[in-house]
C-alpha cells in the first residue's frame, strides 16, 4: 500500500463526519462520491486501521459499562460487520488486521445488516451464570455510510447493549482517535499495526466468518421476533398468523443490493405466512440511489403493481438503504388503482399509530376512554412516544388519542434513542421513537430503525382484527377508531375543505363505522392513511427543503432570524389570524436530548433545531386532559430550521394542518433564513 503523509491524513480527519450516528468520508479513490470502485484511497485504509486501533483500545479500558460485580476477560472480542459498499472488503480487511494487532479477538459476520450486528451484539456476550471466565470485553464495529451515496464509506461503534456510542462516550471515542492523529508519527503507528497482525490469525478470523455470519442470522432471528411482539410475544405472533389463514398478504422488497439481501427478510415473512418477493437481491449490485425517499423508490412501486397484477393479496413493499437500518414503504391503493410511494411522515405516524394500539390490544396500555372507578395506582404506566423535532405534529394527535406524551429531541437517532433511555429510567413505556422526518421507526427492545419493524407494524395492522385473530375484543385498527374520535371531534371547516382539495378523507366521529370492515372485506392500508390525522409536512428531499448558506455560525443566523421573524409577526398576524386561525406563536430548541421551550434568544439554540410553533386561541379538538394537553392542541402548525453539521446547508420545513398553509409558511421561511445569511 502507498501511505499517504502526514498532512493528508489529517487534511482528510478534518473533512470527514465524525459523530454518534457514524464516522463517515468519501472513501473511493479520486474522492468522486459516486464512484463504483472497490479500492479506497490509501488515506481511508489508514483512517480505518486507525478507528480500529483506537476502539481496540477504548473497549479494554471501559470495563465500568459492565453489571457489577463483573469478571471480564482482559482480551476485547469485536464483532465486525460490513455493508455491501464495494470499498467495504478492503476498509473490512484493514479493521482486521488492525484490531488483531491491538489485541483483540474480532468476528467477522462479513456483509450484514446493521440492525442484525447489533442484535448480535445483544446476545453474543452474554455469559451462563456458572461461566468460570465471567462475560468477555464485548463491542461491535460496523462499517458503513448508511444512505450515503456509494462513494462514501465509514463506521459505526458500539458496545454490547446494540446501540452506538452516545453521549460522552462516542464524544470521549472521537477525541481519541483525532489524538491519535494529532501524535507524532500516526503513519508509522499505522504502519506498524497493520504489518505486526500475522497472516495465520487473518486467515483464521475469515475461515470462521461464515459460522460468525450463521450466528449472527440467528439472533437476529429471534430479536425481531421479540421486536414484533413486545410483551404479547407468542398471542402478537399467533394473531398475526392466524389473521394471514384468512386474509393473506404479500410483500415486495427492493433490495438495491443492500446487506438486507443477505439477511433474514425473507425467512422471516415466510415463517409467519406472508408472501414474498423481492427484486435487485444480489448484495452489491445497487442498482439506484442509495436514499430510500422519492424516485429511489419508483422501482419498488413498479414491482409491486406488477405483483399485484398476479395476486392481489401483495399490497405493502419496501426499500431499505444500504446497511438496512432504514426503510419507506409503498403500498397498494384501491382508490388509485396503483401503487404509491408514502412520504416519510406519513410511514412514521402508521408505526406510531399500530405500536400504541398493541399496547392497548395486549393490556399494557390501558385505553384513554376507560372507566375510571378510583385513582390509578402509582405505578400505572406512562405512555411516551420519542421523536426529533422535525417531526409532524400529527404525531402528538395520534399520541394524544391514546393518552401517551409526546418528548423531542434534536435532529440524529442517537439523540433520540438516548432520550427514550432516559425516560424508561423515569418510569416511562417508551416503545416506540423515531425521526419521522427520515422515516422507518425505532421498536424497543431494539436501539436502531429497522425496515421490519417498519414493515410488521402494518402487517400487524391488517392481520390483528377482531373476529379474525382468536381475539374477542377490537383489532389494532378498531382501537385507533374507538379512540381518535377525541382527534377529529368538531374538526374545524378549514381542515375538511383543504383534505377534500388534497385527496385525503377525513373521517367524522359519526361515520367511524364506514371504515371498519367486516369479516367479509378488507381493510387497506389506504384507508388506515385516511383515518389519520390531515397533516402537510415539507418533505426532507423536496428541493425547497435545503438551503445554501454562508454563515457558518449556527448562532449568528439565528440571531438575526429572531429580529426578521418578530418584526414579520408584526406584519403578517393579522392576516394569519384572518385566514388561518393562528394567533400567537413559542420558539423552541432542541439540543441533543433536551427540548427548551418559550425560548427568548433564537441563537440560544446554537446548532441545534429551531422551531416556531403556531398556537390558535380556540380548542377545535375538545378531549384531552391535562394542561400539556390542552396546549398542544392549540399548536397548529410550525416552521423549523437547523444546520447541517456536514455542509453549509440549512434543513428547513413547514407542517401545518392545510396544505396551502404547508406552502405559505415553508415560503415565509426560506426567504427568512435566507435573509438571516446575507444579514439583510
Amino acid at each position: 500500500m502507498n501511505y499517504p503523509t502526514e498532512a493528508v491524513l489529517k487534511d482528510v480527519l478534518n473533512r470527514m463526519t465524525l459523530s454518534p450516528s457514524g464516522w463517515r468520508g468519501v472513501f473511493s479513490a479520486g474522492g468522486d462520491e459516486e464512484n463504483p470502485g472497490e479500492e479506497p484511497a490509501p488515506v481511508y485504509c489508514c483512517i480505518a486501521a486507525a478507528a480500529a486501533a483506537v476502539f481496540a483500545d477504548y473497549v479494554a479500558n471501559l470495563p465500568k459499562h459492565r453489571p457489577q460485580p463483573c469478571e471480564c476477560t482482559a482480551k476485547p472480542v469485536i464483532i465486525l460487520g460490513r455493508d455491501t459498499r464495494p470499498t467495504g472488503r478492503i476498509i473490512a480487511d484493514m479493521m482486521i488486521r488492525s484490531f488483531l494487532a491491538s489485541g483483540c479477538t474480532v468476528r467477522f459476520a462479513g456483509i450484514a445488516a446493521a440492525p442484525e450486528i447489533m442484535a448480535h451484539a445483544r446476545t453474543a456476550f452474554n455469559a451462563a451464570p456458572d461461566s468460570p471466565k465471567g462475560l468477555p470485553l464485548g463491542a461491535f464495529c460496523y462499517i458503513s455510510a448508511s444512505h450515503n451515496p456509494i462513494g462514501h464509506n465509514g463506521f459505526k461503534f458500539g458496545l454490547d447493549d446494540g446501540g452506538v456510542l452516545e453521549g460522552s462516550e462516542a464524544a470521549g471515542l472521537i477525541e481519541a482517535f483525532k489524538n491519535y492523529i494529532a501524535q507524532p508519527d500516526p503513519i508509522g503507528r499505522i504502519r506498524f499495526l497493520l504489518e505486526k497482525a500475522g497472516e495465520d490469525a487473518v486467515r483464521q478470523v475469515y475461515a470462521e466468518s461464515e459460522k460468525v455470519k450463521q450466528e449472527s442470522l440467528e439472533a437476529y432471528f429471534s430479536f425481531c421476533r421479540k421486536v414484533i411482539a413486545g410483551e404479547g410475544a407468542e398471542t402478537v405472533m399467533q394473531a398475526i398468523t392466524e389473521g394471514l389463514k384468512n386474509f393473506p398478504l404479500g410483500i415486495a422488497v427492493d433490495f438495491n443490493g443492500s446487506a438486507r439481501a443477505v439477511s433474514i427478510d425473507a425467512e422471516l415473512c415466510r415463517s409467519l405466512g406472508l408472501g414474498f418477493r423481492g427484486i435487485n437481491g444480489n448484495p452489491g449490485e445497487i442498482a439506484h440511489a442509495i436514499i430510500p425517499e422519492g424516485d429511489s423508490l419508483e422501482s419498488c412501486r413498479r414491482f409491486l403493481e406488477e405483483l399485484h397484477a398476479k395476486d392481489n393479496s401483495f399490497v405493502l413493499g419496501y426499500m431499505p438503504d444500504c446497511d438496512g437500518d432504514r426503510g419507506n414503504l409503498v403500498i397498494w391503493d384501491d382508490g388509485k388503482n396503483a401503487a404509491r410511494i408514502l412520504e416519510a411522515q406519513e410511514v412514521f405516524a402508521l408505526a406510531c399509530m399500530a405500536e400504541l394500539a398493541q399496547l392497548v390490544w395486549t393490556g399494557e396500555l390501558p385505553p384513554p376512554d376507560a372507566p375510571q372507578t378510583a385513582l390509578p395506582p402509582k405505578d400505572a404506566p406512562k405512555a411516551a412516544v420519542v421523536v426529533n423535532d422535525a417531526t409532524s405534529r400529527r404525531i402528538d394527535r395520534i399520541a394524544n388519542a391514546f393518552g401517551a406524551a409526546v418528548f423531542r429531541a434534536e435532529v440524529g437517532e442517537a439523540n433520540v434513542v438516548n432520550l427514550a433511555r432516559k425516560l424508561r429510567k423515569e418510569g416511562y413505556m417508551a416503545r416506540i421513537l423515531g425521526e419521522g422526518s427520515n422515516g422507518g421507526n425505532i421498536t424497543h427492545p431494539s436501539s436502531v430503525r429497522d425496515p421490519l419493524a417498519t414493515v410488521f407494524a402494518m402487517v400487524k395492522l391488517l392481520t390483528i382484527q377482531s373476529g379474525r385473530a382468536g381475539n374477542g375484543g377490537k383489532g389494532l385498527f378498531e382501537i385507533w377508531e374507538s379512540l381518535k374520535t377525541s382527534v377529529f371531534r368538531d374538526l374545524p371547516l378549514k381542515w375538511k375543505d383543504a383534505a377534500q382539495k388534497a385527496g385525503i378523507n377525513p373521517v367524522k366521529p359519526e361515520a367511524a363505522a364506514n371504515i371498519l370492515r367486516d369479516a367479509e372485506q378488507t381493510l387497506t392500508l389506504a384507508a388506515i392513511i385516511d383515518s389519520l390525522p390531515p397533516f402537510y409536512t415539507t418533505g426532507v428531499s423536496a428541493p425547497e427543503a435545503k438551503l445554501q448558506v454562508t454563515t457558518s455560525d449556527h448562532a449568528l443566523l439565528k440571531d438575526r432570524y429572531q429580529k426578521i421573524f418578530e418584526k414579520e409577526w408584526n406584519e403578517k398576524k393579522e392576516q394569519l389570524k384572518l385566514r388561518w386561525g393562528i394567533t400567537g406563536w413559542e420558539a423552541c430548541a432542541c439540543n441533543g436530548t433536551m427540548e427548551l421551550r418559550n425560548l427568548s434568544r433564537f441563537g440560544g439554540a446554537k446548532s441545534g433545531g429551531l422551531k416556531i410553533v403556531f398556537t390558535s386561541a380556540g380548542c377545535e379538538t375538545a378531549g384531552c386532559k391535562g394542561s400539556e394537553a390542552e396546549k398542544a392542541k392549540n399548536e397548529t402548525a410550525f416552521i423549523w430550521l437547523r444546520g447541517s453539521k456536514t455542509e453549509p446547508v440549512f434543513r428547513i420545513m413547514a407542517d401545518a394542518e392545510d396544505p396551502a398553509l404547508e406552502r405559505e409558511l415553508i415560503a415565509w421561511q426560506r426567504a427568512m433564513t435566507a435573509a438571516a445569511d446575507t444579514g439583510n
